[in-house]
């Protein structure tokens, strides 16, 4: 059999697969493993998150800090095997929305969905704003409204906004040729990013200042109380950090023999993550000139690179950041549109028969990218003089993805207890077995731990020059209680009438 006909063959039945889940292709089906995993690797980007967030982890626990990582990638590794093992059953496009919606209930789909989406549409804005701390620095004809570059002043803030517009557009453009449009550019900007680590990493460990000690350094930011509570504050670095990774999921209609390759892509994703993002912190606290630098606490990594490796290399590496960055958006805003086409193909969003279509030329939603981008947009004009605001605005986002993950780990380990068998795995397909409770056990407990973490009303988070009271402070429990109310009306006016397309 020739490879034409095996792709012909596999092609028909990841279709039927499909129709036994109560949909027809109406997506391009043609991305490789590798598209797969670089589509949750580069929503991930470790390259871009660790130099954006590392300040934060720092700035809070010291370079002791660097144990969070560790424990939050073992209880985020375990959600990513409830999830991989679900993308082997249920290989749909939607991914959260849709896991959640058949092992648990419609109504707790719509709210997963409703939640991811909301979820993923502000963190392309989030992304995509990080331009600003990368591009000015590389080339200063990137600072287009002119004035100072800093994200946090005028003319900075304004820039970033015109930057992040470019990105977002760029990002519709790319969407609306196709997916594999899409997957040319996430495995470039993957390739380049895995480049990049490795580059790095190996420069900084060569010009070590101090030895693998360091990571045992509190610099005394506990004061004279116990470290536990600077160390659960700078565990929000991680945390904002690893999760997306069940992006790879959300083109499971465009993958070929997605039952196996996306689970091993979103493990993939995972692992390499997590064993790259702890060389690379430990690189940058071991290689620092000073670890009492004001630098270091301002700039991060971006200090590190720059202060050992010289300006030219730092500037190759922040280009790299910035291709990184480009395509963390694109991978972003394309689950994105990828949940509201799923949702809107079930007839569960308002002016779904529109949103539902999918081009004849490329087999892509046309009109869900344009909206997930205008959104974004719409996300990213909040930073023009509220600079505190965004900042809990992307907070808050992360917190309802969390909380949206719980709405699929907490039915899957019901079903597991009650041993119902309902949403087990096809044989030959990834399976947990019998790790398969207390792998969900941890998934579950991990899962609420981190939703309670991220969201504590720490105004060093969600209040940081003091200039919105206790309204920003709280605004974690506000936005997730106001959220979820919207969302039940939503679900009464817009999403319960009718009957539900997709088998259960």
């Amino acid at each position: 059999m020739s490879l034409d006909q095996r792709a012909t063959t596999q092609g028909g039945h990841d279709s039927d697969a499909l129709g036994a889940l109560g949909y027809r292709q109406e997506l391009h089906r043609g991305l490789s493993p590798f598209a797969s995993f670089a589509s949750g690797f580069s929503f991930v980007s470790i390259l871009t998150t660790v130099f954006q967030l590392f300040i934060i982890g720092f700035g809070f626990g010291g370079p002791a800090y660097v144990w969070t990582w560790p424990v939050v990638f073992v209880g985020q590794f375990c959600v990513c095997l409830v999830f991989a093992e679900l993308a082997a059953r249920y290989p749909v496009a939607g991914a959260i929305y849709q896991w959640s919606r058949r092992i648990a209930s419609d109504p707790v789909g719509w709210m997963a969905g409703w939640l991811m989406q909301l979820g993923y549409v502000v963190s392309v804005a989030a992304i995509a704003i990080a331009l600003q701390a990368v591009l000015p620095e590389v080339w200063d004809g990137f600072q287009i409204v002119g004035g100072d570059p800093s994200p946090t002043s005028s003319t900075g803030a304004l820039n970033a906004i015109v930057l992040g517009t470019i990105c977002i557009a760029v990002c519709v453009a790319v969407q609306l040729l196709g997916v594999t449009r899409v997957a040319i550019v996430t495995r470039i900007g993957v390739t380049l990013e895995i480049v990049g680590i490795v580059l790095v990493v190996v420069a900084l460990f060569a010009h070590a200042q101090r030895g693998p000690e360091v990571v045992f350094d509190t610099a005394g930011v506990q004061g004279d109380g116990s470290y536990l509570w600077p160390f659960l504050a700078s565990m929000l670095m991680a945390a904002y950090v690893m999760y997306g990774f069940d992006s790879a999921a959300e083109l499971s209609e465009e993958t070929d023999d997605p039952r196996r390759v996306t689970p091993r892509a979103i493990v993939r994703c995972m692992v390499i993550s997590g064993v790259g993002g702890l060389l690379l912190i430990v690189a940058a606290l071991m290689a620092a000139p000073d670890l009492a630098s004001p630098d270091l606490a301002s700039q991060g990594i971006a200090y590190v690179v720059t202060a050992q490796l010289g300006d030219v290399f730092g500037r190759i590496v922040l280009g790299i950041v910035a291709a990184s960055i480009l395509s963390a958006a694109l991978a972003i805003s394309t689950s994105a549109t990828r949940v509201m086409w799923s949702m809107a193909r079930d007839g569960r969003l308002p002016f779904s028969n529109a949103l539902a279509k999918v081009s004849p030329r490329t087999r892509t939603p046309v009109l869900p990218s344009i909206v997930v981008g205008v959104l974004s947009i719409a996300v990213l004009l909040i930073n023009l003089g509220q600079s505190s605001v965004f900042a809990s605005v992307t907070s808050i986002s992360v917190v309802i993805v969390y909380l949206a993950y719980l709405f699929v780990t907490v039915p899957r380990l019901y079903h597991r207890l009650r041993r119902t068998g309902r949403h087990d795995p096809e044989p030959g397909t990834f399976s947990l077995g019998r790790w398969g409770i207390p792998v969900n056990v941890v998934a579950v407990v991990f899962g609420i731990f981190l939703l309670v973490n991220v969201g504590w009303p720490r105004a060093a988070v969600y209040d940081p020059d003091g200039s919105g009271g206790w309204f920003l402070q709280y605004s974690a429990l506000i936005a997730v209680v106001v959220i979820l109310a919207l969302g039940l009306v939503a679900y009464r006016v817009v999403a319960s009438p009718g009957e539900q397309k997709g088998g259960l």
